[in-house]
């Protein structure tokens, strides 16, 4: 059983080395990850330059470029051997709701689910001040991965899992969830560099809007793991007939 591991904070990051240290011993490892902070990468390929990948440790190697990128190459042809699950993680900061959209840590599970793989995200909610602890994130990937390999789901589901930034023992258990939604992100921000040009940085998220009971939102905000089953295809089948009849209303 191997076992690819990246994600979109970086290959120094310490959520991965966390839970590169956590699935030691599951399976053998392979750590494919961006060689600096690519978070907000969404699904993005590199297509307009080559990509240079280096090995920075024993079954380490480390890729300029996405997320995306790492389990690319990683599944595609980089070494000579197949890979049997994705993990992704953990990710420092919780991605809920539309996050999924945008993260670059869900979007390298994503990949490895396009190239036929399992996979599972983890992400950790940060916590109000200081910096994050992982211990009992790890425990959680441990636990989950171990059990995902002894109880295999269906191959075409993404598990999105989101952590409270608790002590091991404060967690309540997991909850399924469905993603809830944000309000819309806050205002750009202004700003200029040292020779007084004008530069723009991207406002912070918004807060919850679609929060209530059932959506990974409320199961943080409430002590347990949210694990959110996806899905990449993203038909509105419900739709397909009102468009069709629209449709028909057009004459060429």
């Amino acid at each position: 059983m191997k076992i690819l591991i990246s994600n979109d904070d970086g290959y120094r990051a310490r959520g991965i080395v966390a839970l590169r240290a956590a699935l030691a011993g599951l399976a053998e490892l392979t750590v494919v990850a961006p060689d600096r902070n690519k978070s907000g990468a969404s699904n993005s390929l590199t297509l307009d330059v080559p990509l240079r990948v280096t090995r920075s440790d024993t079954d380490c190697y480390v890729v300029t470029g996405t997320p995306t990128d790492c389990v690319h190459l990683a599944i595609s042809g980089l070494f000579d051997f197949e890979h049997d699950m994705v993990v992704s993680g953990i990710n420092d900061g919780e991605n809920l709701g539309d996050d999924v959209l945008y993260s670059g840590t869900v979007a390298a599970a994503v990949e490895g689910r396009f190239l036929g793989l399992p996979t599972i995200a983890f992400s950790l909610q940060r916590p109000e001040s200081g910096e994050a602890d992982f211990s009992a994130a790890a425990k959680v990937a441990r636990s989950m991965v171990a059990h995902l390999l002894e109880r295999p789901l269906d191959r075409s589901m993404i598990l999105n899992v989101n952590l409270p930034h608790l002590p091991f023992e404060q967690l309540r258990g997991f909850r399924t969830t469905r993603l809830g939604h944000r309000h819309r992100a806050e205002r750009i921000e202004a700003s200029a560099d040292p020779r007084g040009r004008k530069v723009y940085w991207v406002g912070p998220a918004g807060s919850e809007q679609d929060g209530g009971p059932g959506t990974d939102f409320h199961a943080v905000a409430n002590g347990y793991v949210s694990v959110t089953p996806l899905q990449t295809d993203l038909t509105r089948h419900a739709a397909l007939e009102p468009v069709a009849r629209w449709l028909d209303e057009l004459r060429p």
